[in-house]
């Protein structure tokens, strides 16, 4: 069996493309790490999922500064009257400081008292 010089014309690109993901999905890696939270408060219950008698838990994505402090959350799951004050809880968590910022993923439960 003989192979010419065009039959391996399409491993060019698959190496580079594989050269150029190795280190992209390094930094997602590092990016999603779990940083140990050092202060955190509880959500305030809504009002009105008490008088629901809702509970669950709400998903959310934190973007991490390097000192710690929250600069943004994303909700990703949970039901809508809970989710409002998860976010508002977890923008006042403080987590460890790290040599650059990350995105912590959360849940926070609640449950009537």
């Amino acid at each position: 069996m003989t192979f010419s010089r065009s039959s391996f014309s399409w491993l060019f690109p698959v190496i580079l493309l594989a050269l150029l993901v190795a280190p992209y999905s390094q930094s997602q890696q590092d990016a999603a790490s779990k940083r140990r939270v050092v202060e955190q408060s509880a959500p305030a219950y809504p009002n009105l999922a008490r008088n629901m008698a809702l509970q669950g838990v709400v998903r959310v994505e934190a973007a991490v500064s390097p000192d710690g402090s929250v600069k943004a959350v994303d909700v990703k799951g949970g039901h809508p009257v809970l989710a409002q004050a998860a976010v508002n809880a977890v923008r006042k968590w403080k987590w460890e400081a790290a040599p650059r910022e990350s995105r912590e993923l959360v849940e926070v439960k609640f449950a009537p008292e």
